[in-house]
């Protein structure tokens, strides 16, 4: 009589389960364990994350995810089994810290700390007990700074809360506490502490960005006398003088509110133009852009570069009120005013596409050009384009 093969208790699903989870415990991805296990992803997502049903008769039945003990290889950083072994015969060999650090290939800091931090109760040091003990601290979860510092989170939220990117509040920690590190954080932290549900730590969420659609001349119309951006003088192209500007519109819903932007190209100093009903026709933009560099030393108004939008259609008008040489990109090249760009993207967060411009008021304007110019731009090695702008006003 043929003898039959003896599935596992459970049956054959089980058994697949139980190969399923010791390939997540190796490290193996789920796309990849389940095909191995021969199953559905979706079917290894509901092992590895539980699920939740409803029976029969109406009721919610929740499954738990299985147990996964994961058995990942220990960091090279941190000391073995083995080498823990071979401190404690060479500690009663009576080698010193530093014969033993030698002989481990370890910084003698890495043999005193073990053998301070590892000992028994009676002081003695000894392999397996220390190597449990080093595994029972590395289970336990670690609070978070931000957590635990009441001064160090309102810090943080503070500056997220001005739309201050991780990076940017990492770098300005440093000037905050500038003698206590341990109130420094890297970018990570802090992001790690934004996505954390038990970390009361938010940022204004940040909308996505979307191309903008090309459109031919024939809907934006031919400019006169226009002078190319090859034309401009070689100071402009090197930022090695302040007192250059890029210039463009940020459009409301259906292109029919718009905000000017002034972006000097040194300093990343912007300036918003705000104008009647919110609607940039080319006598609001020339009558805007007079007012805004009106204010500023002669040697602060020297050029003002645009793409072909017929906003700039009284450009030469411009140019006899301010002085300032109007020059024009080529078409559908908004990279040409690269720092005008970047700082449409982050204006964004404040003015969002496809909404009425018209809400905002000329001192929602100012509060948030002073907003944006105080942040600590790293393309300006972590100064302030509103400290950087004054000293260029401050020298003319």
């Amino acid at each position: 009589m043929r003898s039959r093969r003896r599935s596992p208790k459970g049956g054959v699903q089980a058994e697949k389960q139980q190969r399923y989870v010791q390939l997540i415990a190796q490290g193996i991805s789920n796309t990849q364990a389940c095909r191995i296990v021969g199953i559905n992803r979706k079917t290894g997502n509901r092992w590895r994350y539980g699920r939740s049903i409803r029976n029969s008769v109406g009721e919610r039945v929740h499954y738990p995810p299985v147990q996964i003990e994961e058995h990942r290889p220990r960091n090279p950083r941190y000391l073995s089994g083995e080498e823990r072994v071979m401190i404690a015969d060479l500690r009663a060999a009576g080698d010193g810290v530093r014969a033993i650090a030698r002989k481990l290939g370890r910084a003698a800091s890495t043999i005193s700390r073990e053998l301070r931090r590892n000992r028994d109760k009676d002081g003695r040091y000894r392999p397996h007990h220390a190597e449990q003990a080093a595994r029972a601290r590395g289970l336990k979860p670690r609070k978070r700074r931000i957590a635990c510092d009441a001064v160090l989170a309102e810090a943080v939220c503070g500056l997220l809360g001005k739309r201050w990117s991780p990076e940017q509040v990492a770098h300005e920690l440093r000037q905050l506490f500038a003698g206590e590190q341990a109130r420094w954080l890297c970018p990570e932290s802090i992001y790690q502490a934004i996505y954390d549900p038990e970390i009361d730590v938010t940022r204004p969420a940040r909308r996505r960005r979307r191309r903008r659609r090309l459109t031919g001349f024939g809907r934006r119309g031919r400019l006169t006398a226009m002078r190319m951006i090859d034309e401009r003088p070689p100071e402009v192209v090197d930022r090695a003088q302040a007192g250059h500007w890029e210039g463009d519109l940020i459009m409301g819903a259906g292109n029919r509110t718009a905000i000017g932007t002034l972006v000097e190209r040194t300093t990343r100093f912007v300036m918003l133009l705000g104008f009647p009903d919110a609607v940039g026709s080319a006598e609001a933009v020339r009558e805007a852009i007079g007012r805004a560099l009106a204010r500023l030393p002669e040697g602060l108004r020297r050029t003002l570069t645009g793409d072909q939008g017929k906003e700039l259609a009284l450009h030469q008008q411009i140019t006899t009120a301010t002085g300032a040489g109007v020059f024009f990109c080529e078409a559908h090249s908004p990279w040409q005013r690269g720092s005008n760009e970047n700082m449409n993207g982050l204006l964004r967060d404040y003015f969002p596409k496809g909404t009425d411009l018209s809400v905002h008021t000329v001192e929602d304007l100012t509060r948030v050009a002073v907003e944006v110019n105080q942040r600590p731009r790293k393309t300006l090695s972590w100064q302030r384009p509103a400290d950087l702008f004054n000293a260029a006003v401050a020298a003319c």
